[in-house]
């Protein structure tokens, strides 16, 4: 077998008696890390070490990858100015968390006579996140709501 030390040099291709002595020797496992090479490759490392690395990264791979949620921002066309920065607060927080926001102006009764009073609240909100948002999906009426999706910038 070929046989590679923990610096990572060769060793050249030994019997697997003097690789296991040159292992313990050095107080280190003797790993085989390609199998179907000919001749089989073998590594000399701290296996305990090499599977714990292993699994770090595997963890910080899967703490890097994001699963992008969409939060929802509701709002009527009546709703008070202090009302709506306290829920653009909220739409920032969660782009921070690199989560898209869909900002929801909604129409109850007679609100629907005056839609633009829910689009100026609309634009207010994209306006007000402009800093830290792009808008992904511009504002588009769907039955008695106004909806625009954001996305972190």
């Amino acid at each position: 077998m070929r046989v590679v030390s923990a610096e990572g040099e060769q060793l050249g291709i030994l019997s697997t008696e003097d690789a296991l002595a040159t292992a313990r020797e050095s107080g280190l496992d003797l790993v085989e890390v390609a199998p179907n090479e000919r001749p089989p490759v073998c590594r000399i490392m701290d296996f305990g070490k090499y599977k714990y690395e292993q699994k770090k990264r595997q963890h910080r791979n899967k703490a890097a990858a994001h699963h992008g949620r969409t939060k929802e921002i509701r709002v009527r066309p009546k709703t008070g100015q202090h009302d709506i920065d306290f829920k653009v607060n909220h739409a920032r927080e969660f782009l921070g968390h690199k989560d898209k926001v869909t900002v929801s102006v909604i129409f109850r009764g007679r609100e629907l006579a005056h839609v633009e009073e829910g689009e100026k609240v609309l634009q207010g909100i994209i306006e007000a996140l402009d800093d830290i948002a792009k808008v992904e999906s511009g504002p588009s009426r769907q039955g008695r709501r106004i909806i625009c999706i954001l996305a972190p910038k």
